[in-house]
């Protein structure tokens, strides 16, 4: 069933995870172009400030306190937005956090707490969201990761519960289209991207976790993010480098597995040390930042990315690709 999708400013756009990072940079970027906007988080001081800012603009925000463990508190965000906005066009899944550590130095009650927020937190928030986007239709777009297509070692929870939002969100696509519901069911999936992501983690490494580039800003996920809010689409790889390892381990599995042995161990650790404090259990109030602190460089762009998005630009995308899968054999080579 083809399924129309308003344009941006005619949009009331429900966003989990909207205090920091990719929801904070979507949710501000969605109401500079018209869009009412339903921020929701558990961190009730930053969520303000994010509303006071976006209607100091001009724009139209609300404000729901909820953990995305709790499904009846999204279904009451769905009601909440509701009654102020009369409908829900877009519901943007976005909250997750991550945790650092050897599968067998983490507690299983982090673990368990992740899979709430990164894997229960998206079924929640789409059953919460579905019924009322079937109203006028509409689009549910699930934040995943290059890690719901590969894996990464000192990573590996983060990994398999982003496994299952793919898995979940598959099926929820098939479903609705069976139903012939006029829902677009979206999965985006980026790369590494600068953020407070390593900051929020639960860290068990010894020392501050970091990303191994390359590295986006939030804003690349976020204008695709927005692109899939009014043009459906199955899913999207944010980043040459997520299509670029998927593609690498999909052609030649062991080649990847020896290029995450050579990097992955290492690179993922700073010299800086670890932090006290993290927000797997609860917010950290004043910590509402779109970027992180990665010390590299961080690309405004990506070239694959808009060719995903944009179809006429797929001879940069595939470009990109083929030059990211020669550097990256070339370096595992090196190193192997």
């Amino acid at each position: 069933m083809h399924v129309r999708l308003k344009p941006l400013r005619e949009q009331v756009i429900v966003i989990t995870g909207a205090s920091s990072g990719i929801g904070l940079t979507t949710a501000r970027a969605a109401a500079a172009r018209g869009a009412k906007v339903v921020l929701v988080s558990r961190d009730q001081q930053d969520l303000a400030a994010v509303a006071d800012d976006i209607r100091a603009a001009g724009g139209a925000a609300e404000v729901v306190v909820a953990d995305v463990a709790d499904f009846d508190a999204l279904r009451a965000v769905a009601m909440r937005a509701v009654e102020r906005f009369g409908r829900i066009d877009t519901w943007v899944n976005n909250a997750g956090v991550s945790i650092y550590g050897s599968i067998a130095d983490v507690p299983l009650d982090d673990a368990r707490r992740l899979f709430e927020t990164n894997y229960w937190g998206v079924v929640h928030g789409s059953l919460a969201a579905v019924p009322h986007l079937k109203v006028q239709g509409g689009a549910l777009i699930n934040v995943g990761s290059v890690l719901s297509d590969t894996t990464m070692p000192l990573q590996g929870h983060y990994s398999a519960s982003k496994h299952a939002v793919k898995g979940f969100t598959d099926a929820l696509r098939l479903e609705l289209e069976k139903e012939g519901a006029p829902v677009s069911v979206t999965l985006v999936k980026p790369a590494a991207i600068d953020t407070p992501y390593t900051e929020h983690a639960a860290n068990h490494l010894g020392v501050e976790p970091k990303h191994q580039p390359p590295v986006y800003e939030p804003m690349v996920v976020a204008d695709a993010i927005l692109a899939c809010a009014t043009s459906p689409r199955r899913d999207v790889k944010v980043g040459g480098a997520a299509k670029m390892f998927t593609t690498l381990e999909t052609l030649a599995p062991r080649l990847a597995d020896r290029f995450k042995l050579a990097s992955s161990f290492t690179g993922q650790r700073s010299d800086e040390p670890a932090r006290a404090d993290d927000t797997l259990y609860a917010p950290r109030p004043g910590d509402g930042r779109e970027r992180g602190t990665y010390p590299g460089h961080v690309m405004k762009s990506s070239a694959f990315t808009t060719a995903s998005l944009h179809p006429v630009a797929t001879v940069l995308g595939a470009a990109a690709l083929g030059l990211g899968v020669a550097l990256m054999a070339r370096h595992t080579n090196r190193e192997g």
